[in-house]
């Protein structure tokens, strides 16, 4: 297995970004070592292991996987992924990943190793909201939209505050490493959080003059109402519009993180780009019939999951050809296997297998796949 990996990864091109992200597989049985209650993805109350991936973004192919503990949190991960990648012997690594990734850690790793990244980071934290503000007043013009997104977008320099224990030499390295913070603004997703948070004003609101108020709540009601209470007019909650208009500012906004310098929109195509380990994920449950391990053995499972791994290769290799085909149009990645599913073998003792009759669409579907039409076994 790690000497296929290696070899998958040699065929990667070292100047694209490799996506990366995780997966929950849940499972009955209790006899596997990794099985185990974590952050349920699928919502099905089940225990489960994790199923890391990584795709090649300009080949749309993957070509490595590591099952995980189902209770690791996610942000865990990335540096035995480093590790790993190291021990296969990819020294130029350029990683996309989602916010669920994010931990300074992470990035001070990264760093160290002189790897390129993308990761979304949360809007909340501090440093990220400080560089906003200091361009807030001047994001939303036109210079900045752009109409294929529907968005607005701005690139900030931004000095990291790198950090590095050095056992060797007994101190800690601390010193600003150049990054870019892209930033984004999206007109929709604001109004949505905007109803979104207001309905949950409104539903506060009716707690605390209902008197059925949650404790799990209170510090919201405090945060975002003043409350007095008087034998007269009984139970008032006045809105603190400070508190409110301070939470609505960064509606709408979301960031990504680089250290390797692009434009807002080249970021964006980078980062959207990987998506296509999700439409994976979703293969590998549905069409590949892998949404419970179904093996109550460690052997067991190790096999099934690398047989599942070699047909997602194929799977995803079907789909990435038909998309630079413009094969969607007319078919469907089920429709188009079942129109090669008829043709027939024929095998008879002592004689070569021979293949049945191709018709000519079926012959064109092959050339278009990039598959030798068959004509004998």
């Amino acid at each position: 297995m790690h000497q296929f990996f290696r070899l998958q990864g040699q065929r990667r091109a070292e100047s694209e970004y490799w996506a990366y992200d995780i997966t929950t597989i849940s499972s009955y049985s209790e006899c596997l070592r990794q099985i185990q209650y974590g952050h349920d993805k699928d919502g099905d109350g089940l225990p489960q292991l994790k199923l890391a991936l990584v795709f090649g973004e300009k080949s749309r192919l993957p070509f490595y996987y590591r099952k995980l503990a189902g209770n690791i949190p996610d942000k865990m991960t990335v540096r035995a992924l480093l590790s790993e990648l190291d021990v296969f012997g990819f020294k130029k690594v350029k990683l996309v990943m989602d916010r669920g990734f994010y931990k300074e850690d992470n990035i001070n790793r990264l760093l160290k190793d002189h790897l390129k990244f993308l990761i979304g980071i949360q809007i909340s934290l501090k440093y990220v909201k400080a560089q906003l503000d200091k361009v807030y007043d001047d994001f939303l013009t036109f210079e900045h939209y752009n109409e294929d997104y529907e968005l607005y977008s701005m690139t900030v320099p931004y000095e990291w505050l790198y950090s590095q224990i050095r056992p060797y030499k007994g101190d800690i390295l601390n010193e600003k490493r150049r990054v870019y913070m892209h930033l984004y603004y999206n007109i929709d997703n604001a109004a949505e959080d905007q109803k979104s948070f207001d309905r949950k004003l409104m539903g506060l609101r009716e707690e605390i003059l209902s008197g059925k108020r949650v404790p799990e709540h209170e510090k919201q009601y405090e945060k975002y109402f003043v409350i007095k209470s008087t034998p007269v007019r009984g139970i008032h909650a006045t809105v603190k519009e400070g508190a409110v208009k301070k939470a609505k500012r960064y509606f709408g906004f979301f960031a990504l993180l680089s250290n390797e310098k692009m434009d807002s929109i080249t970021a964006l195509a980078l980062y959207r780009n990987k998506d296509l380990v999700e439409k994976a994920f979703g293969n590998l449950k549905e069409r590949l019939n892998f949404k419970r391990t179904l093996v109550s053995s460690e052997q067991s499972l190790n096999g099934k999951l690398f047989v599942e791994f070699i047909a997602l290769i194929y799977i995803s290799y079907i789909n990435k050809m038909m998309q630079d085909k413009n094969l969607y149009k007319t078919h469907t990645l089920m429709g188009l296997l079942d129109k090669l599913d008829v043709i027939e073998c024929f095998e008879h003792p002592n004689r070569r297998m021979q293949m049945g009759e191709v018709l000519d669409k079926q012959r064109d579907l092959y050339i278009a796949l990039g598959v030798e039409p068959p004509s004998s076994l």
